[in-house]
């Protein structure tokens, strides 16, 4: 595999937009600070401009190097992170305001899936990470079908198979209370529990 990640990390290193699995469905990647990148993950997915990318993160204590989070709900995180959970938080002024479409406010994930983890690791710099499909189409879910939705638009395809298919919880941690933005395997339920 040392070989896929090299690749992939000089296609990001040339702006391009590369493909993993994660443990939801699979997704697409390139750096968070390469406007460039940013801008043809757009055209790749014919994204609308209202829609912030997630931030993947190789590690929780990578968290606190990009965003400022209430302290309260740090159960939540060491409980969930890594896995099926992506965070809304306030960001800290290294992110780009593209990013957040200058809202100030970050997504963040931390695959649980081996592949993406190691990838992440291998690159040493989070990637803006969406589901890998086309607007309002269904997320590839492994290799073969990221190449049948996009040919030659992704540089380079990191092989693997999804476990679920279901996208991530979302929830926003910016209030005094978790707010759920998106269902997805964890409930907010089991989150409230391990605030207490």
């Amino acid at each position: 595999m040392k070989q896929i990640y090299q690749d992939a990390l000089e296609a990001l290193n040339n702006h391009q937009v590369i493909a993993f699995p994660t443990e939801t469905v699979f997704g697409l990647g390139v750096f968070y600070d390469d406007e460039e990148a940013y801008n043809l993950l757009n055209q790749v997915k014919r994204r609308r401009e209202d829609k912030p990318y997630t931030m993947m993160l190789s590690d929780v204590e990578d968290i606190f190097k990009y965003a400022d989070i209430n302290s309260k709900y740090l159960p939540v995180i060491k409980k969930y992170m890594p896995g099926s959970l992506t965070i809304l938080v306030k960001c800290k002024d290294n992110v780009p305001g593209y990013v957040t479409h200058n809202t100030g406010v970050l997504g963040l994930r931390i695959p649980a899936n081996k592949e993406a983890l190691d990838l992440l690791k291998y690159v040493k710099k989070p990637l803006l990470v969406p589901s890998a499909n086309r607007r309002d189409e269904k997320p590839a879910l492994n290799n073969v079908e990221v190449k049948n939705i996009f040919q030659d638009e992704i540089k380079v395809v990191v092989p693997g198979q999804t476990c679920q298919g279901q996208p991530s919880t979302i929830i926003d941690l910016t209030g005094d209370e978790i707010k759920l933005i998106r269902k997805g395997p964890i409930s907010l339920e089991e989150l409230n529990l391990a605030l207490n």
